[in-house]
């Protein structure tokens, strides 16, 4: 991505604003994934949502950034900037509040191809790689990559591997990965540096849905173990269209 510096001085801590190519601003928060700062990010993004801008197409939440495409021959860059800075300015009203989902979890290896090599890496057993993993509470930081992909925070420290330095092969649709200090919940077959510790019969994304993504940015994420033979009949009632899930306010 093109980047020109169009940054303002600010007392906004360090908020800074940059062009992406001619109709696209990027308002940052910071250089690093922090749930206070995402979460400023998501309250930009919901304050545009409460007071529309006449021009905007779209807007991209990520770590640590709000993307905001617009369309130049209806929208000024710099009053779109202007726009921006007021609602920083102003009280932040705060995203919306973030849910707790609990997704049923395979750690079987027949489900977590992967487990044993971070279990060599951590000097843990494949068992308690799974626990811990199974032990955290996550946050959904952003959806990225591909559809549904979600990316998120929260991996024990003891897990934090490093992602591979050359792609494995493709994984199948709705594994767990961990990689790089961050996990994630794949939604479609393909090859990554990441590693697949497990596999949830949810699915995050389904087009079928009347909301295609099944959780959204802010949200927490928890896994709970069941054996293959759960996933088995948890799979066969998702492919029916069942939420499997189960959420708290």
């Amino acid at each position: 991505m093109s980047q020109a510096d169009a940054s303002t001085p600010t007392d906004r801590d360090a908020v800074r604003f940059r062009d992406a190519g001619e109709a696209a601003l990027v308002v940052e928060f910071g250089a690093r994934v922090d749930p206070d700062l995402n979460a400023r990010v998501l309250a930009l993004d919901a304050a545009l949502g409460r007071d529309p801008v006449a021009g905007i197409l779209e807007t991209v939440p990520t770590y640590r950034s709000l993307m905001i495409h617009y369309d130049p021959l209806r929208l000024d860059r710099d009053a779109l900037a202007a726009r921006v800075g007021a609602l920083l300015d102003r009280p932040p009203a705060g995203p919306r509040a973030g849910r707790t989902w609990t997704l049923p979890c395979c750690y079987d290896p027949a489900f977590a191809e992967d487990l044993a090599a971070v279990a060599d890496w951590a000097g843990l057993p494949a068992s308690a790689v799974a626990a811990r993993h199974a032990q955290g509470t996550y946050r959904v930081y952003m959806y990225g990559f591909a559809p549904g992909f979600a990316y998120l925070g929260g991996l024990p420290d003891a897990l934090a591997i490093p992602r591979r330095p050359t792609p494995r092969p493709p994984h199948p649709a709705n594994a767990l990965l961990v990689g790089g200090g961050l996990a994630a919940v794949a939604t479609f077959p393909m090859p990554t540096g990441w590693y697949v510790v497990g596999r949830t019969p949810e699915r995050l994304y389904s087009e079928d849905r009347p909301q295609s993504f099944l959780v959204e940015p802010g949200d927490g994420l928890r896994f709970e173990p069941i054996d293959a033979a759960t996933f088995a009949a948890l799979e066969a009632r998702a492919a029916q269209g069942e939420i499997l899930a189960r959420r708290s306010p």
